[in-house]
């Protein structure tokens, strides 16, 4: 009987330590207090060092250290690029607009946008680096901070051959809108900032 009383406890232990167990629930990366880079994702900033434009890119479930983080590096610059689409995108419009607006004849503003559109383009992701990284090895997860800075931004396209040949007062006007459209970026991420509660107080 004894005998019979000790397996059957061997036995029902076993098959308790078989029952699955239910996992916690993943938590809000939130609560891991990342940098506020990582919550708030691309967008244009100014930072200590001035004025920039920053892209987020992250990679998971990858084993290989190395291959994680070249992998979230890419995805920032991935990242960093679309920024730009809709920094030279906006500012091209802008700038058609103007020109149109100031009764440019139809020749000399085709001419002059397209000048100007392939400047941008041609100079949009020179100088990007990564700046910063975010581990959380609970996710397996690897965060990469590209940053590109403004003011280098703009030298590389001020010092192009195409900028030069362009009347002074429309490369006035380029840098001028510039200038505005980082601001008005800035702004609207500050906005999505405050109003999803993204920061602490003393962020």
């Amino acid at each position: 009987m004894k005998h019979f009383i000790m397996i059957s406890l061997i036995f029902l232990l076993g098959a308790c330590s078989t029952i699955p167990t239910v996992p916690e629930p993943p938590k809000a990366l939130s609560e891991y207090k990342p940098p506020a880079w990582v919550l708030s994702g691309g967008g244009a900033f100014t930072d200590e060092k001035g004025k920039a434009f920053y892209g987020v890119g992250s990679a998971t479930g990858i084993t290989n250290f190395s291959l994680q983080r070249q992998i979230a590096d890419d995805r920032a610059r991935a990242d960093l690029a679309k920024v730009f689409k809709y920094y030279t995108q906006a500012l091209t419009k802008d700038y058609q607009a103007h020109t149109t607006a100031g009764n440019f004849d139809a020749s000399a503003e085709e001419q002059n946008s397209e000048a100007a559109v392939k400047v941008i383009v041609a100079s949009t992701l020179r100088g990007v680096v990564i700046v910063d990284h975010f581990e959380i090895p609970e996710r397996m997860e690897m965060l990469s901070l590209a940053r590109l800075d403004y003011d280098a931004f703009k030298r590389n396209v001020e010092q192009a051959e195409e900028f030069m040949r362009l009347p002074p007062k429309v490369r006035a006007d380029i840098k001028e809108r510039a200038d505005k459209l980082h601001e008005e970026m800035e702004n609207d991420v500050l906005k999505l900032q405050e109003g999803q509660g993204f920061f602490p107080d003393d962020a």
